[in-house]
């Protein structure tokens, strides 16, 4: 137990982006840096005093230092930019550590099995070709279809991919990796606009079941995940069904019109027309030049459908209402207080 809670204290207050220092300023009654060092080490174990100064310093419920870790993640593949800094990046991992066990926890409760099956194990991609490929033989094997996907996030739980979207700066876009090594977990910034998770939650799940020829590199690897993005969110017979094989320019209506059905970005669809070579490089150079000066796309649209999941909550409220856990420990699953809760479940 002592392990168990010291791992919770140094997990709650990486999460809250604090020192050992910073920590011990806020504690009340006080506390010094030094014994929560010990209590991170597992050297001394807090009494129920100081987890209770502890919990409301962190923000967390006390329990929370008792609950044992029932997941790691690995082989993580992190996307963001220059300024997010290591101690946010810390935290973000401890926040969808969390959720992720959360997650998993409720469906252990319900009997839930997950059982990914990767059907793109043995396919090679060296280049743009092998990604168009490899999304032809996915939407097949997924029975996806080649029309608008109406929701990303739900799409890829239903293909038991755990999709967690997180509260974080823009600076960060998304994250891939594998749970105790047998379960795929993609990371969205729920910050963004929906063109934006739908586009990043794909561009990790390739990450997440491409196999890249090694001699690649990290940006073309990346180019490559942008061009499975892209392909699915509008698949090559049906961008070529919407624009045509052959363009000398491509009017702003046409883009916002696709933008709001198929939940693309005008960039990225003009990106992709590039790729299939529906329009020259010269072409898409002055297309890059022009929205320089609208990179949020501000009055070119917006997707239409919803783009999230709600399956973790539904399945938190189906344990509760089967009394397989009770009211307190649904709130506590769903991170919110229980009156909370209450107001929110409602049995019929």
């Amino acid at each position: 137990m002592k392990d168990i809670v010291a791992k919770r204290i140094k997990s709650a207050r990486v999460m809250a982006g604090l020192s050992l220092r910073e920590l011990s300023n806020m504690m009340e009654p006080s506390v010094s840096y030094n014994a929560i060092a010990k209590y991170e080490n597992a050297d001394m174990m807090p009494d129920s005093k100081v987890l209770i100064a502890l919990s409301q310093a962190l923000n967390v419920k006390p329990d929370y230092f008792f609950r044992p870790y029932s997941v790691n993640i690995q082989n993580i593949a992190f996307r963001k930019r220059q300024k997010l800094g290591v101690k946010k990046i810390n935290a973000l991992k401890e926040e969808i550590t969390e959720a992720l066990s959360r997650y998993l926890e409720v469906e252990q409760f319900l009997g839930i099995e997950t059982s990914f099956f990767n059907p793109l194990i043995n396919v090679l991609i060296k280049d743009g070709d092998d990604v168009e490929s490899a999304v032809e033989q996915l939407i097949l094997h997924w029975k996806i279809g080649i029309n608008a996907i109406p929701n990303v996030i739900e799409m890829l739980e239903d293909k038991e991919i755990k999709v967690i979207e997180t509260d974080a700066p823009l600076e960060f876009d998304g994250l891939s990796g594998w749970a105790d090594d047998n379960i795929p977990v993609i990371v969205v910034n729920k910050n963004y606009e929906n063109e934006r998770k739908r586009f990043n939650a794909l561009h990790e799940l390739g990450h997440t079941i491409l196999q890249f020829d090694t001699n690649l590199s990290e940006k073309e690897v990346e180019k490559l995940c942008h061009r499975f993005a892209g392909a699915l969110l509008i698949p090559k017979e049906t961008f070529f069904t919407e624009l045509g094989k052959n363009r000398t320019s491509i009017s702003l209506n046409e883009l916002k019109t696709i933008k709001e059905s198929y939940g693309i970005s005008v960039q990225a669809i003009m990106a992709r027309a590039k790729d299939l070579e529906v329009i020259s490089p010269n072409t898409f150079l002055q297309f890059r030049i022009q929205i320089t000066k609208n990179r949020t796309e501000k009055g070119l649209g917006q997707f239409l459908g919803k783009e999230r999941s709600d399956r973790f909550k539904s399945l938190v409220f189906r344990a509760a209402s089967e009394e397989i856990i009770s009211m307190s420990k649904a709130a506590n699953l769903c991170n919110v207080k229980l009156a909370s809760f209450r107001d929110e479940f409602v049995t019929v």
